[in-house]
This record gives C-alpha cells, sequence and structure tokens, in this order.
C-alpha cells in the first residue's frame, strides 16, 4: 500500500504540474521535418556564386483598420556564420562555422500619420531549412522603437525583446523548439518535399512582425500541398495551405522550377504578397 501511496502521489504531482506535462505531451506531437523538408534544398550551386536572391513583392498589410499598399523586399543569401558570435564571420580560418541562409524582410508602409518601418532577418542552417537558428525583428515608428531577438539554444528558443509598449519594457522569454515561425514560412515551404496531397501538422508560431511581443500564440496547424492554379501566378506553382485554427487560413503559391520562388501569399489577416521581380546581385557592394 506504501508503494501504491507512493506511486498515486507522483501521477498526480505530474498532471497538476502544467509546465512538465505540456513539454511532454509536445514532444509527443512535434513532427519528424525530415519527412516534409527537404534537408539538402539549399546544398546547390545557385547559391554558392556570392550573390543574393532580391525579391520584391507588391504587398498589403492592415494597419489602422485600414489596407495598406506598399513594396517589401525579400533578401536571401548564403553566409557563414560563427558559432562564438552568433553572426556572419569575418574570419573564414575559424573552426566553428557553419552555413546558413539569411533572409532579410524589409518594408516601409506609409500611414495617414506617419510611416512604419520593419525590418526582419531569418538565420536557417543549411542543413535544417525547417529550424530557425536566430531570428531578429526591428520595428520603428514615430511612436518608438521595438526590438526583438529569437535565438535557439538547443532545448528552446530565448526570446529578448526592448519594447516601447506598457506591460512589456524589456525582458525575456523562453519558447518551445521544434516549431515553425509564420514569418519563416516565406522561405521554408520552398524546400518541402513537394507532392500533390502531402499533408502533415505542425506547432506555428503567429507572425512576429510588429512592434509588441505580444502573446506568442502557438497554433496547431495542417498544412497540405496541392497543384497550383497557373492563371493565379502566371506560372507552373504548388499551392500550399496553411490552417492555423478554423477560421485562420494562409495560402502560398511557391515556383515548381528551383530555387521554388514564392510567387504569391494570401494570410487570413490580409498581409498579402505577390511578386513583381527577382534578380540576383551583390547589394553590399557600391
Amino acid at each position: 500500500m506504501k508503494y501504491f501511496n507512493l506511486i498515486l502521489f507522483v501521477l498526480l504531482f505530474s498532471s497538476c504540474n502544467g509546465k512538465n506535462t505540456t513539454i511532454a505531451n509536445q514532444s509527443q506531437k512535434d513532427p519528424d521535418f525530415t519527412k516534409y523538408f527537404n534537408k539538402e534544398w539549399a546544398n546547390n550551386k545557385f547559391w554558392y556564386d556570392g550573390l543574393a536572391e532580391v525579391a520584391v513583392y507588391q504587398a498589403q498589410r492592415k494597419i489602422y483598420n485600414k489596407v495598406r499598399d506598399f513594396e517589401y523586399t525579400y533578401i536571401t543569401v548564403a553566409e557563414d556564420f560563427n558559432k562564438a558570435f552568433n553572426v556572419k564571420t569575418d574570419d573564414y580560418k575559424r573552426n566553428d562555422l557553419f552555413k546558413v541562409m539569411k533572409i532579410n524582410a524589409f518594408c516601409n508602409i506609409q500611414t495617414d500619420n506617419y510611416p512604419y518601418h520593419f525590418l526582419t532577418s531569418m538565420f536557417l542552417n543549411f542543413d535544417t531549412p525547417w529550424a530557425i537558428t536566430k531570428m531578429t525583428n526591428g520595428s520603428q515608428e514615430w511612436c518608438g522603437n521595438t526590438f526583438k531577438e529569437y535565438l535557439a539554444n538547443g532545448k528552446n528558443i530565448d526570446l529578448t525583446y526592448h519594447s516601447y509598449w506598457d506591460n512589456e519594457g524589456d525582458g525575456k522569454k523562453e519558447i518551445e523548439k521544434d516549431i515553425l515561425f509564420e514569418d519563416q514560412l516565406n522561405y521554408t515551404l520552398r524546400s518541402l518535399n513537394f507532392k500533390a496531397g502531402l499533408s502533415f501538422d505542425a506547432k506555428v508560431l503567429e507572425s512576429q512582425i510588429s512592434s509588441k511581443v505580444g502573446k506568442l500564440k502557438i497554433y496547431d496547424a495542417s498544412l497540405l500541398i496541392e497543384e497550383g492554379a497557373n492563371e493565379i501566378t502566371g506560372k507552373q506553382s504548388w499551392k500550399v495551405t496553411v490552417k492555423l485554427d478554423s477560421d485562420k487560413l494562409n495560402t502560398y503559391y511557391i515556383a515548381k522550377a528551383y530555387p521554388n520562388t514564392l510567387l504569391k501569399q494570401q494570410t487570413w489577416d490580409g498581409r498579402n504578397l505577390q511578386l513583381k521581380k527577382t534578380s540576383r546581385y551583390a547589394y553590399w557592394q557600391n
């Protein structure tokens, strides 16, 4: 009886300890992303020419309950990071280098009173196009500056933030690992093992491109690949739908030909993209 009571106590304690129970349950639901994404996608000579892919989109986003039209520029380029500082290296003889893909997303959104600026930098290891290594997001407008940094530490994702909003200010939070950021999908979905009818579930963190930290909502999302409609994009494409919940659906059209450029994006909250042009050049040079 003594041992039975001990076991019963352990079970009850585990069920009441929400943090431990949640982590255990989540780990059971985490998908094996290697089944759905091509880990060799970035290891292509296309990305080894020293140039950046610069994609310009006609974009829309709702601010102050009004749809704003603007241009969104996505820069995708291979870089060598060092582990010591988790930044692009200047010393290529180091022994702690690893290859990442950098995606810089920049926009300037005019509103009735003042402009909004967002710059989001995402870094993903060449071998794991589904896993954020590092992400930063900065917003600037006339009310103030906000900066957020997300760093994968192997166990979780550490968020450090400096917000001008009340009840946020400066602080840190932990986010569970093995999730997809909604903002990384513009890149990560390009590396899918495309096949009509392929579907799987994944946890998706809501868009972090904002001036607030917010509640860090994570959706139990479902993804589905279908044949894209050519008349929508003008090119042969795949259609990828990401159902965040019953009334929140995002749709992405991705070119079938490598490098599988994002052609169009439509989200439930009106963050829409339509490709205008792409080019390759070393934007950092005069």
